[in-house]
């Protein structure tokens, strides 16, 4: 790797590997190795500052696009160096690990509050003690997301099947133990930690037995390099469990992100493909709509006729996470085993016409959210897919008298 280099050798360096590649004395992989040995580190703020720099300076920026493709090559380059190797710290199934050995410690930390004294002393300590414990979402919650899509595309349905139910009982076990803790007293303790406590950590740790015996060998196996990329970048998304995660991963995350944004393949693709939608009421570009569907505060979700995730929208205050593994998943996966008669009540009622809409509403944390369901259909009442709307609705629920539309504040 080069030494860091001040901005101004830097883009000297680059505008020459650029020059070079644009006359075709030397290749992209020639161009790649320069960029490593003369370069090194660069982050996007200083691509943007140094492209900016040569476009000033009269470089073209279909020449400056060739050095995005590097870039971004480069960074892909190492994130398959990252899952080659299994034992590699940053693959995902070792930070999965690394997350497993945290939660565990938390479990021994709880269990050393199991033969109280004092019930109010028991309180004190175990409230952040489970409060800390609610990292395991995370946890969970890429394994739904990420890892269960990807086995399922391999016929593997058996984690997304049994484990998800064995996550929902964990969960509603430690929203018991979180409710609960404010009513014990002499009276009820003992019921308290063997009622709650107890089965809590014996949930959680067993899981981590299925998930290190059999899930994540049986991953291995199954799954290639790509789809273990895709694991890595998702889990940059999500987040980690109790540990803060390799920066170095949720660094190459975002800036392959960035950078694949200028990419001129990806370029390249959005032009043939951002011609304006015409719809009878007017019209839309691509680019519009997509961000017309990101700025609505709802989330949406379509799943088409044939039962399987096509579209969500991706603003930055979900209520549900979604990532592009569900893009073709089957929608009766992406609910837990007790919701599947619910979802195949509510797609059968779509398809046969007896409904068109169904309502939810729960709470979740300090949100209130509220779930809708709508039968999708053409002009002739054919049925083409199901549209989930999400939204919570906390705020909106306290509004009371009027607001105009001149009214400040």
């Amino acid at each position: 790797m080069a030494e860091i280099l001040g901005k101004k050798t830097k883009k000297e360096a680059m505008k020459e590997i650029l020059r070079k590649l644009h006359s075709n004395e030397i290749s992209p992989a020639q161009a790649k190795e320069r960029f490593l040995n003369e370069i090194g580190d660069i982050n996007s703020v200083e691509v943007a500052e140094i492209e900016q720099s040569l476009i000033e300076e009269g470089v073209s920026v279909d020449l400056i696009k060739n050095f995005c493709n590097i870039h971004a090559s480069i960074f892909e380059s190492t994130l398959k160096d990252t899952v080659k190797d299994k034992s590699n710290p940053n693959h995902p199934v070792q930070i999965f690990k690394k997350e497993n050995r945290k939660i565990e410690e938390l479990c021994n930390e709880i269990e050393k509050l199991l033969t109280p004294n004092d019930p109010n002393a028991f309180k004190e300590k175990m409230k952040p003690l489970l409060n800390k414990l609610k990292e395991i979402e995370i946890h969970y919650e890429k394994k739904e997301q990420l890892l269960f899509p990807y086995l399922e595309k391999k016929n593997f349905t058996g984690p997304s099947k049994v484990m998800w139910g064995k996550h929902n009982d964990i969960r509603k076990l430690l929203r018991d133990a979180e409710s609960q803790i404010e009513t014990v007293d002499n009276s009820n303790i003992a019921e308290y930690i063997d009622g709650i406590i107890k089965p809590l950590l014996e949930e959680v740790k067993s899981m981590i037995v299925k998930e290190e015996n059999i899930l994540f060998p049986t991953a291995l196996e199954k799954l290639d390099q790509k789809e273990w990329i895709d694991i890595l970048k998702g889990s940059a998304d999500i987040g980690f469990c109790l540990i803060d995660g390799p920066e170095e991963i949720k660094f190459i995350a975002k800036e392959y992100k960035t950078v694949l944004s200028n990419n001129d393949i990806y370029s390249k693709l959005k032009k043939s493909i951002d011609g304006d939608i015409k719809l009878p009421t007017g019209s839309f570009s691509v680019k519009e709509l997509e961000a017309v569907f990101n700025t609505l505060p709802i989330d949406i979700t379509f799943i088409d006729a044939n039962d399987e995730v096509k579209y969500f929208s991706d603003n930055k205050t979900r209520v549900f996470t979604r990532t592009k593994a569900i893009i073709g998943r089957k929608v009766q996966n992406c609910h837990p085993p007790k919701s599947l008669d619910a979802v195949e009540k509510i797609l059968r009622s779509f398809k046969d016409g007896s409904k068109d809409s169904y309502d939810f509403w729960l709470k979740i944390g300090e949100k209130f959210v509220y779930i809708r369901y709508f039968a999708v259909r053409d002009s002739e009442g054919n049925y083409l897919g199901t549209l989930e709307v999400t939204q919570d609705i906390s705020n909106i629920k306290t509004l009371e008298g009027e607001k105009r539309l001149l009214d400040e504040n």
